[in-house]
């Protein structure tokens, strides 16, 4: 598909090939009122697969998400598994989340694949991601798609794409797929089959949620016979309800409440202005909940459920969210305690917490980082897995993505949540709680507080900024922050032969500040900001809520001068 240079000429072009009214005469309106800024932004390419797929506004256009550009998009994948020698080997298995456009966008991919072909498994109904995936590895599937934006605002929406070994695309596997996309024809000229879901080739996938939940119990330990835990629940409109209900009954809880504005699938998201549990107003019908209750912890999923929030009482009163960084800990040090494998193995993303890998140390396990996405963590699991280095037990990245089983390789929620519940559980019957286990680490491998600043810097002008951003660590660094010596910067843009597949060549910069901690910068994959993690540790020689407080006004400080340094104050 060739598209002219001039936006309103593209814009034309694209909208002649459009087969969705809506989206066409949204085009066209722009191109009447000669909206040529407008038309250059939505038109300034097509959207790239970034750390989750295809993820953008829904609108029309060449960089939206719409049905045209998830049309060509599912021409790309179909073709490349056909010329790969893949699509007579096993269906490719596809869902979708509750967005107002997922059930229309999920139609039109079944369509194309159909056409193609292939043989493609739908969950009939909206689903969670990780449930998609743990489909994608019980079918054998050759490839998986999952039409979701995650806990993006509601004018988002995406497509997620799991390879043949049911992980997210890796290089070189996404540039590949993403010619094939470049070289698919309009929309209009890509075939389709009339009727999707009664093709003989399209079957539904029924059941999945029993066969999620009896895999699961694999992975928990016996219930308990007298349960106290008290427990609320939060979907945040999306649709992990009823896996995860079922999941926490099956852990063996006291009392699950949920949270009853936010239980069913809504992609509105009336009651959040940005349903993503990591902003703490997301969570305020849920603390104000288990305030009424005297719950004893909060347990949320974002609404496409593969990431997990939880919050427990306040030292003051109240609820407080624990970190991403914080519940990983957690899970981290659970189960290595309880793995029965030879040489275990934990992975942390890049930018999440050094904290894991002292913990791993603790017992005797080793500790891998990797690129950040979740893609790059099951990737590095495979890997070293299948060079016989040992045996993955856990996985988890900052941004509240944990792995604890084998049956999902990607986020999830739902498992996480059934995990960190018996947790909790656990340490309530010892006279204890998550708090304390916390607190117990801190005291063995110090106190570690991370914080992330982002910079929103949306738009064409905004990519400019961010990318001066990072040129200018190119050139110069800083040569203290915080008060502390930038020790080491290492700079993941150069090098990247000499590490490993999963730790490759990225658009990040890391400063290390010794035995305090360090800094990292890096734009995001999925949104327009760039963002800034800083992760400092102290001894645990005195209050560890002094201690927490201290350093964590220390990294906000830490953030905005490195903030400052990059020109992009804000």
């Amino acid at each position: 598909m060739q598209l002219p240079a001039d936006p309103i000429e593209a814009a034309r072009t694209w909208a002649r090939h459009d087969p969705d009214p809506e989206t066409r005469a949204e085009l066209e309106a722009l191109i009447a009122r000669g909206a040529r800024e407008e038309l250059a932004e939505r038109m300034a390419g097509t959207l790239r697969f970034g750390t989750a797929g295809l993820r953008g506004v829904v609108g029309a256009g060449s960089n939206r998400m719409n049905r045209a550009v998830v049309i060509r998009a599912s021409c790309g994948l179909a073709d490349w598994l056909i010329e790969r020698g893949l699509a007579q080997r096993g269906p490719l298995v596809i869902g979708r989340d509750a967005r107002l456009s997922s059930e229309a966008l999920c139609r039109d991919a079944i369509a194309v694949f159909a056409a193609k072909g292939l043989e493609v498994r739908h969950v009939p109904e909206p689903c969670p991601t990780p449930a998609v995936a743990f489909a994608a590895r019980a079918c054998g599937a050759v490839a998986a798609v999952v039409v979701t934006a995650s806990h993006n605002p509601p004018e988002y929406n995406g497509y997620k794409v799991y390879g043949p070994d049911h992980v997210q695309i890796v290089p070189p596997v996404d540039a590949e797929i993403a010619a094939r996309i470049a070289a698919a024809p309009f929309a209009d000229e890509v075939p389709r089959v009339d009727d999707p879901l009664a093709h003989p080739r399209v079957r539904p996938l029924e059941g999945l949620r029993e066969r999620y939940l009896a895999a699961l119990d694999g992975c928990l330990a016996p219930r308990p016979e007298r349960p106290g835990l008290r427990v609320v629940y939060t979907a945040m409109h999306g649709v992990g309800a009823a896996y995860a209900l079922a999941a926490l009954e099956r852990a063996g809880l006291g009392a699950i409440e949920p949270v009853r504005e936010q239980i069913e699938p809504d992609g509105r998201f009336p009651t959040v202005r940005f349903p993503n549990p990591e902003e703490p107003e997301a969570l305020a019908l849920a603390h104000a909940l288990a305030e009424r209750t005297g719950a004893d912890l909060v347990i949320a999923n974002d609404p496409d459920a593969d990431r997990l929030a939880v919050s427990v009482p306040g030292r003051t009163g109240g609820f407080e969210p624990l970190t991403g960084n914080q519940i990983g800990a957690l899970l981290g040090d659970h189960l290595l305690e309880h793995a029965s494998c030879d040489r275990p193995f934990v992975v942390r993303s890049i930018v999440s917490s050094p904290l894991l890998d002292r913990v791993a140390a603790a017992h005797g396990a080793r500790s891998v980082a990797t690129l950040t996405g979740f893609k790059w963590i099951w990737h590095a699991a495979l890997e070293l897995e299948g060079r016989g280095e040992g045996t993955f037990v856990f996985g988890y990245e900052e941004a509240i993505g944990f792995s604890v089983w084998s049956q999902v390789r990607d986020k999830d929620g739902i498992s996480a949540a059934a995990v960190l519940a018996q947790l909790a559980e656990r340490e309530r019957r010892a006279g204890g709680s998550l708090r304390a286990r916390l607190e117990r680490l801190y005291r063995a491998h110090g106190v570690w507080v991370s914080v992330q600043h982002s910079v929103w810097r949306p738009g064409l002008e905004g990519r400019r900024e961010i990318e001066q951003a990072m040129a200018q660590l190119a050139e110069r660094r800083p040569e203290t922050l915080g008060g502390a010596a930038v020790e080491r910067v290492i700079d993941y843009r150069e090098g990247a032969q000499a590490r490993p597949s999963y730790l490759g060549r990225a658009e990040l910069v890391e400063l290390q500040l010794g035995e305090s901690g360090r800094a990292l910068v890096r734009p995001s994959g999925t949104e327009p900001k760039l963002k800034i993690y800083v992760d400092l540790c102290a001894p645990a020689d005195g209050e560890i809520a002094r201690i927490e407080r201290e350093q964590r006004e220390r990294a906000r400080a830490v953030a905005l001068e490195l903030a400052r340094f990059v020109g992009l104050e804000g």
